[in-house]
């Protein structure tokens, strides 16, 4: 199945290491991460624009986790795995905030296949998730290991 092809389900036998997925645009804007950062991560650099002004974002910024959760919206789109994308562990950085008015998309590469020797019927899929800004800078960076199943017999 070519990269992208977002018809499905997927199957863990559809993927080949190497494969790159990448997603649309999510365009985030100051009243979303106000929401975001008042419900889930309420620091005054993601609430209050002023303070926000006299932190080290000189500007409002994003939460790390709403990020992290524009991301997940932007993998759920393009990788229609069987059953889910479900999470086993993730290693997550952000080596530069997210501000109102940024265009976060999403590239997701296959790094390995596992099938499972016990479980025969499902594997482990590890990625290299980047969540890029508008210029293509990096945001966000994952190394994911997701659960993935053999079609059914």
């Amino acid at each position: 199945m070519p990269p992208n092809n977002t018809s499905g389900p997927w199957y863990l036998d559809d993927l080949k290491t190497g494969d790159l997925f990448r997603s649309g645009e999510y365009e985030m804007d100051a009243n979303q991460i106000v929401a975001f950062a008042q419900q889930f991560d309420p620091q005054p650099f993601h609430i209050d624009h002023e303070a926000a002004k006299a932190s080290m974002f000189g500007q409002l910024a994003a939460s790390g986790w709403h990020t992290a959760a524009i991301t997940m919206r932007l993998l759920v789109e393009i990788l229609p795995f069987y059953k889910g994308l479900i999470g086993l562990s993730t290693d997550i950085q952000w080596p530069r905030p997210t501000y109102p008015g940024d265009r976060l998309r999403v590239e997701c590469r296959v790094l390995e296949i596992a099938p499972s020797r016990s479980r025969p019927e499902q594997g482990v899929v590890t990625v290299e998730t980047l969540t890029l800004g508008q210029e293509g800078e990096p945001r966000q960076r994952q190394i994911t290991k997701v659960l993935a199943f053999r079609k059914p017999e």
